[in-house]
């Protein structure tokens, strides 16, 4: 546990010259690079440290980790959630302290709405921020297609860096919603944005509508049986891109399933859209090393002329 009490107090002393900490993760053990962590990962939104287990941890652990924790506790770390992923419905409990009412994902002078425990994902993913630097270098006076938004964080990122108009779209209108909180949440101008719930794949005259497009994000699920699994839709996306982008433009073609590596992605290019340039492979963020980068979050760009 060495290294746990190690990454924690080190997150404790920072409030000494930093009141404010930008959320990021304290431990990636499903990287498999640290032993007898390779079944969790630790968050931290502040005031909260998050433990997201996969597997059943050994006996005692949680014990000791508590044992640990309770003379930790301050005003910038009041509570510690507990997520077991290895149950049905990834039940989650505070272990200590108490959950505020409202938690946020912060980056630099940035919010976004979390709801911890509410449900399996968080509402914000820490291992995208090489996506959001990447968006967040080439928004300026752009417009751009966020396709499968969720809530919607590269489009805060773009607007507050510039973008003419981002168009977020996703199935789910709930997620939509806490996107559209998420930008009123930072005082963006509700001009720059538009909201479309629709599912991708079945309403492409209504994504390209507001267009056309100069920088297109695609960021699906890798599975969610009866909409979209990579494998067989993802190079139905790719097809499209030019009618979406007829002026040429950068694409963001990210993919989270360890199972796919990035030949995956490139092949469903050359095979949909050889004319489109490999730009680059985005590198890991470093609060995420894994001992396999074909596991990792693979985040390339291409150049549609």
């Amino acid at each position: 546990m060495k290294l746990l009490f190690d990454r924690i107090g080190a997150l404790t002393e920072m409030f000494e010259s930093t009141p404010l900490i930008d959320s990021f993760r304290v431990l990636h053990g499903r990287g498999q690079c640290f032993t007898d962590f390779e079944f969790s990962n630790v968050d931290f939104y502040q005031p909260v440290l998050v433990f997201v287990l996969y597997k059943a941890p050994p006996e005692n652990w949680l014990a000791e980790l508590v044992g640990f924790l309770q003379n930790k506790l301050s005003e910038n770390l009041s509570c510690v959630l507990v997520q077991r992923r290895y149950l049905i419905n990834s039940p989650s409990e505070v272990i200590l302290g108490v959950m505020p009412e409202k938690v946020f994902a912060r980056r630099g002078d940035l919010l976004f709405n979390l709801h911890l425990g509410a449900q399996q994902n968080a509402g914000y993913f820490l291992d995208m921020e090489a996506g959001r630097q990447w968006i967040e270098r080439h928004a300026n006076n752009k417009c751009i297609l966020n396709l499968f938004a969720y809530t919607c964080a590269f489009s805060v990122v773009a607007v507050a860096a510039g973008a003419q108009k981002v168009v977020n779209v996703d199935m789910s209108s709930p997620a939509l919603n806490l996107g559209r909180s998420n930008h009123q949440l930072n005082g963006m101008p509700k001009e720059k944005t538009e909201f479309v719930a629709e599912n991708i794949l079945k309403s492409w005259s209504r994504v390209k509508k507001p267009g056309p497009y100069d920088l297109v994000i695609i960021d699906p699920p890798s599975y969610q049986k009866g909409s979209f699994i990579a494998e067989k839709d993802y190079g139905k996306v790719i097809r499209r891109l030019p009618e979406l982008m007829p002026d040429g433009g950068l694409v963001l073609a990210c993919l989270n399933a360890p199972e796919l590596g990035d030949d995956f992605l490139k092949k469903q290019f050359e095979q949909q859209l050889p004319q489109a340039e490999f730009i680059e492979r985005l590198a890991a963020h470093q609060d995420f090393p894994d001992v396999n980068s074909e596991q990792q979050l693979k985040l390339l760009v291409y150049r549609i002329r």
